[in-house]
């Protein structure tokens, strides 16, 4: 197949996503398929005329996306340039589908997948709603919530109007404040008195118009991924140091990560369960993965559902496949089995 692995991109999640899509095309490779990596961004592919040339090197295209690195904030800030790249869409229609490497704002909050359906493009992963649903952290609590999948209580802050009170919501402190629509734990801040909380708030604006603020829950943290409807084993994600922030995510051996989770078996379908309903009621296709705490008495709640999920070698959703006896590249290329199925009804 002629796959472009899209990555990249103008999020705080750039550097993430280059790593997941380098992973990926890497992969495709292996199993020869015609994959490439492009910037969705810069439209950065690499020194060959060709879209799809014989000889390939993956890390030297790799490279010259992350040569733009520099460049990113001011080309997002200026009022006349689009969001896709040079020859990003062209080569987009080019391919059989294109694998969405992609992470946080403008990549998994549905607005490429809005395009890309317009444009009748194939692509990996949920559609528009389900993505936007999903990255809004607000509006997907309230569904899983009215859905029955657990969730911690929150309330939520809007840029410009009075920065509520904890005590006013009902809440005391430790809290979480988070930004309504980040991803790898950008923005997340645990906050212990007023002091904290105004500054978390002051961070969090400056990254974006709407916070949630949520009741700090001092659990054991798991995550569940979804493939096609199905969960796979769970994962627990024990953090050596702090809480599973950015850097303990991307930071080889700064976490202890065991699958399957150590918990008991009513405790692992239940989990599995509330996952395999949240994605549901989230309107996620294809795969997802969504991220839990529970407490010492063993009550759960969501903290939030990935559409996209990281396909870096400390990603969680791999290491859940391999348990099943899927290796990465097996991983991808079932990615793309389970995306091309809603296609299926469609002429080539």
């Amino acid at each position: 197949m002629k796959i472009v692995v899209l990555a990249g991109g103008n999020s705080t999640e750039r550097e993430i996503s280059i790593v997941s899509g380098t992973g990926v095309c890497k992969a495709l490779r292996s199993r020869g398929h015609d994959a490439v990596l492009v910037d969705v961004f810069t439209g950065e592919r690499g020194e060959s005329a060709a879209l799809f040339p014989e000889e390939y090197d993956v890390d030297r295209v790799a490279m010259a996306i992350r040569s733009h690195d520099g460049e990113v904030d001011a080309l997002t800030r200026d009022p006349k340039r689009g969001f896709f790249g040079e020859g990003v869409l062209e080569a987009a229609k080019t391919a059989d589908i294109v694998f969405l490497a992609l992470h946080g704002a403008n990549g998994e909050d549905g607005r490429v997948q809005a395009a890309f359906d317009l444009l009748k493009i194939r692509y990996t992963g949920s559609g528009y709603l389900g993505s936007a649903v999903s990255m809004h952290k607000s509006v997907a609590k309230r569904i899983l919530h009215d859905g029955g999948v657990p969730t911690s209580p929150w309330y939520t802050l809007h840029r410009g109007q009075e920065i509520k009170e904890p005590s006013s919501c009902g809440f005391s402190y430790p809290l979480v404040v988070k930004v309504n629509r980040g991803g790898s734990s950008v923005g997340v801040y645990i906050v212990h008195d007023r002091e904290e909380y105004l500054e978390a708030v002051r961070q969090g604006f400056a990254l974006e118009e709407q916070l949630v603020v949520e009741r700090f829950i001092n659990g054991r943290e798991f995550s569940v991924g979804v493939l096609d409807g199905k969960a796979l084993p769970v994962i627990e994600i024990a953090p050596k140091e702090g809480f599973y922030d950015y850097k303990n995510k991307y930071t080889a051996g700064s976490t202890v990560e065991t699958c399957p989770a150590e918990i008991s078996e009513e405790q692992t379908l239940r989990m599995q369960k509330y996952a395999e309903r949240g994605y549901k009621l989230l309107r996620i296709e294809g795969y997802g993965r969504l991220d839990f705490l529970m407490e010492e008495d063993g009550s759960m709640c969501c903290l939030e559902a990935n559409t996209l999920p990281g396909m870096t070698p400390t990603s969680l959703l791999p290491q859940e496949a391999a348990q099943t006896g899927m290796d990465f590249a097996d991983l991808c290329e079932e990615l793309i089995r389970i995306s091309m199925m809603r296609y299926s009804g469609e002429e080539a």
